[in-house]
């Protein structure tokens, strides 16, 4: 499981605006809602679900809320830069700044956990993390994100 088969170009957000992590699921949810084509709320719903489970901000400024949604077909990933770094109940008590969204389908078992597993191991690496902030254009973030990822040939 790479970036690229689950990130799209038009899934990466910059200087995302959000006061709470309410709000910062709020617009990660009308976004994937565009990228899906599931209606917001539906999205929302699974996202503060799991939120109430346990937080998913991970610490060191970074946070990946993720759900199953029964409609979707297969998995999809959104990034957000935030403009500002939001309360989020991270494990380690800091803001974050980094969102990684994660939406599979219901049937997804494994698929999901790897990539889980991949977005976690990627974000785990402070220096990359440190160049994701230092980028600001959202076209030069996804060539980050999937550098080393490059898509299987057809």
């Amino acid at each position: 499981m790479e970036i690229h088969d689950i990130l799209a170009p038009g899934s990466v957000l910059t200087s995302v605006r959000a006061t709470s992590k309410k709000q910062a699921l709020q617009e990660l949810a009308k976004h994937a809602s565009q990228v899906t084509g599931l209606h917001n709320r539906t999205i929302f719903d699974v996202l503060l679900e799991r939120e109430r489970l346990g937080t998913t901000g991970v610490g060191r400024g970074i946070a990946i809320p993720h759900g199953k949604l029964s409609e979707l077909d297969r998995l999809y990933g959104i990034f957000a830069v935030l403009e500002q770094p939001i309360e989020f109940d991270s494990v380690d008590d800091q803001p974050v700044d980094l969102i990684f969204l994660l939406l599979a389908p219901e049937s997804a078992g494994a698929d999901h956990l790897k990539a889980l597993a991949r977005v976690s191991r990627l974000l785990r690496d402070t220096s990359f993390c440190d160049q994701l902030r230092a980028t600001a254009n959202a076209g030069d973030l996804f060539k980050v994100l999937t550098r080393g990822s490059t898509p299987h040939a057809a």
